[in-house]
């Protein structure tokens, strides 16, 4: 794998519009504080390329990020670039204004995107794109290979075998799931991480064409096999187990598997160079059944409808347009890059991008995060119910279906 940055050649220059004449100050803010060294490197070969352009680049942190940036646009000011998350996140912000509109006149690259990435970043109203999607992210299982290894275990193939991995894993001593859920988002985590292939293609087809709703017994009867999973293969006491501590116990090798995405990757082999890491999309309830991971697009770089530079930072947006970015983001960050044209080094992104290819969308993020309540409040609150065994996953389905009618027109007939 390279470890260091791809310099951006020559060829750049034909896909960047021309730098202005006059020096111009880009502010370029992101919620990535832990990719700060990379973005670094990323401005300064941009700031080679173009001598008459500097880049700031300012990191918030993650949780407060869409407050601080909601505020300072409100106010007329903000950044002149910035990251900004996908799906509804975007459309809080591009339909008050906040957001140049973007097109493939502006940004030739953006021709060549995924249709599902570009309308991550769209308005759906319109489909006018406000941002060039930066990245995708993938949910799955991923596995420490020398425990599967030592325990004579494959990945399986079916529901019943998922079960006996871990039955077989619990009998040696080992925690089959590290995950817990006391950190909120985690309950999402691990319903679609591992349900996404018993809901299956036809369930989620079915729902965002208007044709059933959330009490679907594919959902359902998903959701009481997660809970199944949980109650007897996660950690004891786990609806208590926050986020860092579960990454802790698979990372360190007392838990076989994470429920997560593949945004951990880096992260476990950070916390543990030794660790061999496999990964599998949860299988469905037969082995002939499609192997399901769930998708999402993670954001995107959007140019500030007020900046007193605007064709300075439509370059800049340009070049994070560029497959040279995409491929030195892929190789430095260890993560999807959405750019079309990008390889991947890391072999375990390798296997991302080809498990991508039997994907549903993760579900609540790219469907009911449009209004409130949003779908990702309403599935995290009642999965802990569920866990906690407070509430059955019938009675989740009609919480979902009556509380997104509030906004989501089709569930109101």
């Amino acid at each position: 794998m390279k470890t260091t940055m791809i310099r951006i050649s020559a060829a750049l220059g034909a896909v960047i519009i021309a730098a202005p004449a006059l020096a111009q100050d880009l502010t370029f803010w992101s919620w990535r504080q832990e990719d700060r060294a990379a973005y670094e490197q990323f401005i300064g070969t941009f700031e080679a390329a173009n001598p008459g352009i500097t880049v700031n680049f300012e990191t918030f942190e993650a949780t407060n990020y869409n407050t601080i940036l909601s505020t300072a646009l409100a106010g007329g000011t903000g950044p002149d670039v910035m990251m900004v998350r996908a799906y509804g996140g975007l459309e809080n912000v591009a339909s008050a204004g906040y957001l140049e509109p973007l097109s493939t006149e502006t940004v030739p690259a953006l021709a060549d995107f995924a249709e599902s990435a570009l309308a991550a970043e769209s308005m759906r109203s319109d489909g006018t794109i406000y941002a060039v999607p930066f990245a995708s992210q993938t949910q799955l299982v991923i596995y420490n290979k020398a425990i599967f290894d030592a325990n004579g275990l494959e990945e399986p193939q079916d529901w019943a075998e998922l079960e006996a991995v871990s039955q077989t894993l619990l009998d040696a001593g080992v925690i089959p799931f590290a995950n817990g859920t006391a950190t909120a988002w985690q309950n999402e985590t691990v319903t679609f991480g591992l349900g996404s292939s018993l809901m299956g293609t036809d369930f989620y087809n079915e729902l965002v064409a208007g044709e059933t709703d959330f009490t679907d017994e594919r959902f359902t009867n998903a959701l009481a096999a997660v809970n199944d999973i949980a109650q007897s293969y996660f950690p004891d006491g786990f609806i208590g187990l926050d986020y860092p501590s579960a990454q802790q116990l698979f990372s360190s090798g007392m838990a076989a598997m994470f429920i997560g995405g593949s945004y951990e990757l880096a992260n476990f082999a950070a916390q543990n160079p030794d660790i061999e890491l496999g990964m599998f999309a949860a299988p469905g309830e037969t082995a002939e059944d499609e192997k399901l991971v769930g998708l999402y697009f993670d954001g995107g770089y959007a140019v500030n409808a007020a900046s007193a530079n605007k064709d300075a930072a439509i370059t800049f947006v340009n070049y994070l347009a560029s497959q040279e970015f995409g491929q030195a983001f892929a190789n430095t960050l260890n993560n999807i890059s959405t750019i079309p044209g990008v390889s991947f080094d890391n072999p375990l992104l390798a296997e991302v991008a080809e498990l991508n290819q039997s994907s549903i969308p993760y579900l609540m993020l790219a469907h009911f995060r449009y209004g409130e309540p949003s779908g990702s409040v309403l599935i995290q609150s009642e999965m802990q119910k569920l866990f906690a065994g407070e509430t059955e996953p019938q009675a989740i389905g009609e919480a979902l279906t009556t509380g997104l009618s509030a906004w989501y027109e089709p569930f109101q007939d």
